[in-house]
């Protein structure tokens, strides 16, 4: 289907670069005719290629620190006085663990970079939903999305506090998303990615293990970023205008598995040696 963001505006989190499922998100709902604004924390825009993707997509960047209150109170207040109105979709894509950057395992954590870890990761989304909420920002059967991960509800090693911040982010999006959707009709969901070679995943210890054990776990295979993207620019139309409060998998079957033949042979193998 063509045009299924026609007529829409949002906001866009977290594109650093053409890695980023935030970069892809931009592209294809620019294809589907949404008008956006692209904003990332500005050591992050120092780090990245955003202003290219801004030119591609004929839009803007507004600088923002998504753990500011202040800085996201501008941002919705630019971003809405730019596209000429309420907003209709919104992408949290942001994510970032000092421990896990640090290489600090979670027996051994920095408590500070901690607090640093769910303030980024998790508590800057209910910031965000909490200040469109108060300025009214979000049209009625809008659309939010924040990009997970599985490791918030099963222990993955290397991981480290990001599991803590995952499981925070997924509760968030049913706590808000039961009060924004009695009040505004706005739907909140969370989904659950695949492991994706991104900046931000790359970071994580034995990723490329990860990668190929979800690979192997999963019947479909890993979900690649673009799809990811084809699914957000699904929850931002108007086809899933009664999901909301939901985490939502698109990880190739990996989260209904217990264990699969593809894995059991690799078992069968070393045994035999």
């Amino acid at each position: 289907m063509n045009n299924l963001l026609q007529g829409k505006r949002g906001i866009i989190f977290g594109a650093l670069d053409e890695h980023s499922i935030a970069w892809k998100v931009a592209l294809k709902a620019h294809g589907q005719g949404a008008k956006f604004v692209l904003t990332n924390a500005p050591v992050a825009l120092r780090m990245g290629e955003i202003n290219k993707l801004a030119a591609q997509c004929q839009t803007i960047v507004i600088p923002a620190d998504a753990t500011l209150v202040d800085d996201l109170d501008k941002l919705v207040t630019q971003a809405t006085a730019h596209l000429g109105g309420k907003l209709d979709f919104v992408l949290h894509s942001i994510g970032m663990s000092p421990n896990v950057r640090k290489g600090k395992t979670y027996t051994d954590i920095n408590y500070e970079w901690f607090q640093k870890t769910l303030d980024i990761s998790a508590l800057s989304l209910h910031k965000l939903l909490q200040t469109c909420m108060k300025q009214d920002a979000i049209s009625e059967w809008g659309s939010v999305i924040a990009l997970t991960y599985i490791a918030g509800q099963r222990a993955f090693p290397g991981y480290s506090d990001m599991a803590d911040a995952k499981a925070t982010l997924e509760s968030i999006v049913r706590s808000f998303g039961l009060y924004y959707g009695q009040q505004k009709k706005v739907r909140v969901n969370s989904i659950s990615q695949s492991p994706t070679v991104t900046t931000a995943g790359s970071g994580v210890k034995g990723f490329d293990s990860f990668l190929g054990f979800a690979d192997k776990m999963s019947p479909l295979g890993n979900a690649p970023a673009e799809s990811c993207a084809d699914y957000c620019i699904t929850m931002f139309s108007d086809l899933t205008r009664y999901v909301t409060m939901q985490n939502l998998y698109h990880d190739g079957g990996f989260s209904s598995m217990g264990v699969s033949e593809g894995i059991m042979n690799l078992f069968e193998s070393t045994k035999d040696k």
